[in-house]
């Protein structure tokens, strides 16, 4: 299957789908910074394109003839860390995947943003424009930390299937779930050599210290230091030594998000730093594109032991293993 990643960042869903071995022919970036990094670790190549120019992105991108295109439109307008305004234009960006991909019309599409993008009513507007264009959807609320990724992030995909019923892949995903949260510790051992570390609070009546032996809480864009003065929280774990806390470094942050120790980051911190925050976990990603795989395969056999529907919802919660 030959897949194509729009809005590529820094790779995380193209190593993702490279890990469940699928094909990863070409990449498309507008960031010049992020293109840079992806160069520096993968062989296919990516290009500088704006994708809001749709006519020569559809022209370009048919040129690779993709099985598959897969993307994650960039989310601040949708995202709670950001200011929910869908007039700021990068919402937008969201429109321009679904025109490209309606336009070339590849068998499968994965799209990914963040949960509050399904209250949106431009998702509203592209679900219907994949449904007029012969796509069957399956669409779900992932969270990471059941997805073999040490991380409570909790993000939307879309799937679309040409020619398909509805809801083809829920059950396929859902059997693949963990059975519990992935926990730091039980990702990385004791290689980050700390028990519990800082992570801002976006208030201070929230946590900012967390262990190990939990998932961490959502990778962010942004890395703080512990500021002078800060106390500890009521709803901090016990026993905690202020002294001996600190926060994660850049890399600690992209192990996290499930990036190999042997990728090659590069470029300033404040780039890295958003480039990790928005990527697709890699182990998120590979989870996507192994249930995809996994249906290609043995799709017809899965469809005579469940019963799909053929109507189409939003999720309106996170996607759970059956009882």
């Amino acid at each position: 299957m030959k897949c194509v990643d729009l809005f590529a960042g820094c790779g995380g869903l193209s190593l993702g789908f490279q890990k469940a071995k699928l094909d990863v022919i070409a990449a498309f970036e507008n960031w010049e910074a992020a293109i840079s990094l992806y160069r520096n670790n993968f062989t296919h190549p990516i290009f500088k394109q704006d994708l809001t120019q749709e006519d020569e992105s559809i022209a370009k991108i048919k040129e690779f003839s993709p099985d598959l295109i897969m993307g994650g439109p960039p989310c601040q307008d949708f995202s709670s860390a950001g200011k929910r305004d869908i007039t700021q234009g990068r919402a937008n960006l969201t429109l321009s995947f679904s025109n490209i991909v309606c336009a070339i019309r590849p068998s499968w599409f994965v799209m990914e943003n963040v949960e509050q993008i399904k209250k949106s009513t431009i998702i509203e507007h592209v679900i219907r424009q994949f449904i007029q264009a012969g796509y069957g959807l399956t669409a779900v609320i992932l969270d990471a930390s059941f997805c073999g990724v040490p991380q409570s992030r909790s993000r939307f995909f879309l799937i679309g299937h040409l020619h398909d019923e509805h809801n083809q892949l829920r059950e396929v995903l859902r059997k693949n779930l963990s059975e519990r949260k992935m926990t730091i510790r039980e990702y990385l051992g004791d290689t980050l050599g700390l028990e519990a570390y800082y992570r801002h609070p976006r208030n201070y009546n929230r946590r900012g210290i967390f262990t190990i032996d939990e998932p961490s809480p959502t990778i962010r864009g942004v890395n703080r230091p512990i500021p002078k003065g800060y106390k500890l929280n009521s709803c901090d774990p016990d026993n905690i030594i202020l002294e001996n806390i600190r926060p994660l470094t850049t890399i600690e942050r992209s192990y996290l998000q499930t990036f190999p120790k042997d990728f090659k980051f590069c470029g300033t911190k404040t780039n890295l730093e958003q480039m990790i925050g928005n990527a697709v976990p890699v182990n998120l990603a590979a989870f996507v594109a192994s249930a995809i795989r996994e249906y290609c395969i043995d799709g017809a056999t899965k469809s005579s032991l469940f019963n799909f529907s053929s109507s189409f919802e939003l999720p309106h919660n996170t996607l759970k293993r059956s009882a």
